[in-house]
């Protein structure tokens, strides 16, 4: 399914740089928009509820305040059960609403929906962490009010956050009448078909036990128990009313509401305000019977700050995360906010103290209940690793944290080892679908992965030695007891029944992507048992007894590695996603309606699953994490693939695909995937931003500008860049930390600049040359294409040995008593001798075992190299040899990209092979021409990048080839070849260096 280009809906809200703004109210995207005005600080999370309330129709609103990890457990109910069903499941909670003040002015409440909004304003402010709202209203009996309310969830305080309300009467005088409330009668979410929200339920998991309040200190508590878990919540609220009179207090209780009220007489152009501090404590955290003093502390700190302090620290915390996270754009304010609003929303969902993770939908909405799943080791902890990296060691600690559970789970699987769950909030296993949960085992060598990564990134070995060796050998003794060396696999080992992140196919046998992660995590455990047992002996031998560690298993993990079963597809030169895939049929995305996306709501799973389709990126999320196992030509061909029947139905899918098509050379695709991912919430692409954020495709879109446009790669521990520039943009810069060293990258159309902010020294590969920065010494590189190298077909460019050819092939087809002619003999053209043996074969009725073709081959190609051995320099084409003499004069390297295996014979012949730098070799070639392999091989030969390349051809399949590589492209002879190469000569005698030069300008 090609993705259709993306064109942006009409902004709701206006481009800015640093914040999101609402204007004017619309009741119809009031949904919507209380998810992306949400507030956090990766423990307290609130929706952008209106304090006042929400007054308009039902079912557009759900007021929202979630704790991070706080959570009821409810017994799953199976219609038809199964032995290691997960019996129970966990929902993130919605707590009591402790945001809410009412403003009533003799009788008249205000909402936005009775009286007059003149003015109305509200904006996200991502510098300073503040919702700011200021509005000017006039009551159904003419009292004008100037409201300026201002909130935050404290980013340096878990338990805080804090609303400052502030009135101003216009134009009148009397009492004014202030409302503040913790509301503990919470609406539950209903149940509901689509399996992104949650299972629902109709009883409440919160039941309140006591309340209580300090008049004299403006102070309210309300304590609950959750259902099943029987945590304890304490909500506690207090209060500073600033007015120059005196005024009347109360509290009231009704039902599960407890307020505090104030009466307060004003005169026009008074102006008076009341500050609001809110914290939240649980027995999950402390002793139940210290939750009081906890929260008396908290607030007590919050008063004597006061709200400016906070807001300075609240500034002083963002100044210091955007100076290493900030990226920049020049040239699309809506992609600049975009990238913006999805850091800042990162650092407000992410658990920061390693028992908490990060959801799916962070902490502005109830879908997918609050879990945590693989998106934070493949999304969420790369953009931390390389801007945060002390959070992402927070998240790695909440899986160590959970091991024994993960542990527990292998044994339910009747496995050894050590099982992550697909969802989660404490470390249980929460799928009740197996096929799209359990099965999703590649989930280990996820975490496996991020450690990796992390550890290389950052040099902490500490948290290798301690936490990350004992999860890696765990879930490594798992992969071993659960695959098997196979002997229909010739002894290879295969892993069975498993789901890889492709939903859409599921329970398959040697998925790719899983065998592929799996042996890079075995390899990686057998490196970590050495380096342990070499530099950490001590901790090694610990650890070893702790686990039952055998000196035998690292052995069994190499060997499992070394002989990884890799589905591959000979016929289509590409990595099968499993072994049954490429037997299906393909879905047929031309007669499937638009209304029928996703899939997986309108279709039942069988039907999917039967089909060629996918959700999201599989082998594609693969060549990206493990792209050096995979050729450039690979990736071409397998992205060309999959791509097509992929259905993005999955928001993590676009941004994976943005960097491969950038790494391709496909930028245009990549621009228009990359475009689709950072703006998914704010243009509501998925129609479901009102269930809450996506925060793997928020982290996805930093993915794809650093990974993608800067083509970043880790390599070892070792940063690599590849930067280019989007046309749509003026330049980008970002940052990356690596090894405690801070590292600013900037890039326009020309130059690339380096600059290394905080360390004394760094080494990083730029396009794969080493390179060297000291501190604050901005090195800047040109990235102006220019030409670097020339590579030639043979036949037909540099000499015509086709009549050579022509006059094998036809020997041995009248030995062989069957037609060939010139016409035929032209089909052959940029195949390999076995594939111009099989289109020679077609329609003569011989079906010829495999070593008698082998045989044939043989026979024609020693009668072919009897013919060429009369070749002389003579035989090359016009004006060649002076072209390849201009080259080499000039410096500019010179290879061959032919399929003839006697190109160096010819060569020799021609007297002219010390004038080629490189020589493609037939016989590492899986696809002849269009595939664009050959050429790439070449490339690498010679070290350059193919968009600094020339190919000259002389035939379409030859130029579709080059193109496809990346090449500039350049046609000779036959007029065919003038619209698609973007240079055609009728012959190479009109072939200048000049010429070749100028398809870079």
């Amino acid at each position: 399914m090609k993705m259709k280009p993306y064109v942006h809906p009409a902004a709701v809200y206006p481009y800015r740089e640093w914040s999101l703004d609402e204007e004017n109210y619309n009741e119809e995207n009031n949904q919507r928009s209380e998810s992306v005005f949400a507030l956090g600080n990766g423990y307290i999370g609130m929706r952008g509820n209106f304090e006042e309330g929400y007054h308009g129709h039902s079912g557009s609103s759900v007021t929202g305040n979630y704790l991070n990890g706080f959570f009821d457990s409810e017994p799953i109910v199976y219609p038809e059960g199964a032995y290691g069903y997960p019996s129970r499941n966990q929902a993130m909670l919605n707590v009591p609403d402790a945001k809410i003040i009412e403003l009533s002015i003799e009788g008249h409440a205000f909402q936005l929906n009775s009286g007059k909004v003149h003015r109305y304003e509200r904006q996200l402010d991502m510098r300073n962490g503040i919702l700011h709202r200021q509005l000017e209203w006039e009551s159904p009996a003419g009292h004008r009010v100037e409201l300026n309310i201002r909130r935050m969830v404290a980013l340096q305080h878990k338990h805080l956050a804090a609303i400052d309300y502030e009135v101003t009467a216009l134009n009148f005088e009397g009492p004014l009448t202030l409302t503040s409330s913790i509301d503990g009668e919470i609406q539950r979410p209903g149940v509901t078909d689509d399996p992104r929200l949650g299972s629902g339920s109709k009883e409440p998991s919160l039941l309140l036990v006591d309340t209580g309040h300090e008049l004299e200190q403006n102070f309210l508590w309300m304590k609950h128990r959750t259902r099943h878990t029987r945590f304890a919540l304490l909500t506690g609220v207090s209060h500073s009313l600033n007015c120059s009179s005196g005024y009347e207090r109360a509290v009231q209780l009704e039902g599960q509401r407890l307020s505090m009220q104030w009466i307060v007489p004003v005169v026009m152009g008074e102006r008076i305000s009341l500050t609001k501090y809110i914290s939240y404590h649980t027995s999950k955290d402390y002793i139940e019977d210290e939750l009081l003093s906890k929260c008396l502390a908290v607030l007590s700190l919050a008063e004597n700050s006061g709200f400016k302090a906070l807001g300075q620290e609240q500034r002083a915390f963002l100044d210091h995360f955007w100076a290493h996270t900030d990226v920049e754009i020049q040239g699309d304010l809506a992609l600049q906010q975009g990238i913006r609003f999805n850091a800042f929303q990162l650092l407000q969902s992410v658990g920061r103290d390693g028992v908490t993770n990060i959801g799916a939908k962070g902490l502005t909405g109830e879908g997918y209940e609050g879990h945590y799943f693989w998106d934070t080791e493949m999304y969420m902890i790369p953009f931390f690793t390389f801007t945060q990296p002390e959070i992402s060691r927070k998240l790695l600690e909440f899986r160590y944290a959970t091991l024994d559970k993960a542990r527990e789970r292998a044994a339910v699987m009747s496995q050894k080892g050590a099982l992550y769950p697909w969802r989660t909030i404490d470390g249980a296993e929460n799928s009740s679908y197996f096929p799209a949960g359990t099965a999703q085992m590649h989930i280990n060598a996820d975490i496996a992965y991020a450690i990796k990564q992390y550890v290389r990134a950052t040099g902490d070995d500490e948290f290798l030695v301690l936490k990350g060796a004992e999860m890696i050998f765990e879930t490594s003794r798992f992969w071993v007891d659960l695959g098997h060396f196979n002997p229909a696999r010739e002894g290879a080992f295969c892993i069975d029944a498993v789901t890889g992140p492709d939903e859409y196919t599921a329970i398959v046998n040697n998925n790719a992507y899983t065998n592929l992660m799996v042996r890079d995590q075995l390899y990686y455990a057998y490196e970590t048992a050495k380096l342990l047992g070499k530099q950490y002996p001590e901790h090694f031998e610990r650890l070893k007894r702790k686990i039952g560690l055998t000196e035998k298993e690292p052995g069994d993990w190499i060997l499992a590695a070394e002989k990884m079963y890799i589905p591959f597809d000979e016929g289509l030169g590409i990595y099968a996603q499993d072994d049954t895939f490429l037997t299906k049929k393909k879905w047929d995305f031309e007669h499937t309606p638009e209304d029928k996306y996703p899939l997986l709501l309108h279709y039942h799973p069988l039907v999917i699953y039967r089909h060629q389709v996918l959700k999201q990126a599989d082998l594609v999320m693969a060549m990206f994490l493990l792209g050096d196992q995979f050729s450039l030509a690979d990736k071409i061909r397998n992205y060309n693939y999959y791509e097509p029947l992929t259905t993005h139905d999955s928001s993590l899918s676009p941004c994976i695909h943005s960097i491969i098509s950038a790494e391709i050379g496909d930028l245009a695709g990549a621009y228009s995937y990359f475009d689709r991912t950072v703006r998914m919430d704010l243009d509501d692409i998925n129609r479901n931003v009102k269930d809450g954020l996506h925060t793997a495709a928020m982290a996805g879109s930093w993915l794809s500008i650093v990974n993608g446009f800067g083509g970043m790669r880790l390599c070892g521990g070792m940063l690599s860049f590849n930067p280019v520039l989007p046309a749509q943009w003026d330049s980008y810069r970002f940052k990356v930390t690596s090894g405690g060293q801070l590292l600013d990258i900037y890039v326009d159309d020309k130059v690339v600049v380096y600059t290394l902010l905080v360390g004394d020294m760094i080494e990083i590969l730029h396009k794969g040359n080493l390179v060297q920065l000291t501190a604050k010494k901005p090195l800047s590189l040109s990235i102006t294409k220019q030409l670097e190298a020339v590579i030639f077909e043979l036949d037909g460019v540099i000499t015509d040995s086709g009549e050579h050819h022509y006059l094998a092939w036809k020997a041995l087809a009248d030995e062989l008593a069957i037609s060939f002619d010139r016409v035929k003999h032209v089909r052959l053209k940029g195949h390999s001798r076995m594939e111009c043996l099989e289109i020679l074969l077609e329609g003569s009725g011989l079906n010829l075992p495999q070593p008698v073709k082998g045989m044939l081959c043989n026979k024609k190609n020693e009668k072919y190299k009897q013919l060429i051995q009369q070749m002389t320099p003579d035989d090359l084409l016009p004006g060649i040899h002076s072209l390849l003499t201009s080259l080499k004069e000039k410096r500019i390297p010179v290879g061959l990209a032919s399929t003839n295996e006697n190109a160096m014979l010819i060569l020799e012949r021609l007297k002219i092979g010390r004038l080629f730098q490189a020589i493609a070799d037939p016989k590492n070639i899986r696809r002849g021409k269009p595939d664009p392999e050959i050429y790439l091989q070449v490339t690498e030969m010679l070290g350059i990048s193919p968009d600094c390349c020339v190919g000259v051809e002389d035939t379409e399949e030859g130029i579709a080839a080059v193109k496809a590589a990346g090449l500039r492209s350049v046609g000779v002879g036959d007029m065919s070849m003038r619209d698609s190469a973007e240079l055609w000569v009728p012959s190479t005698s009109e072939l200048q260096v000049e010429n070749l030069v100028q398809l870079f300008q």
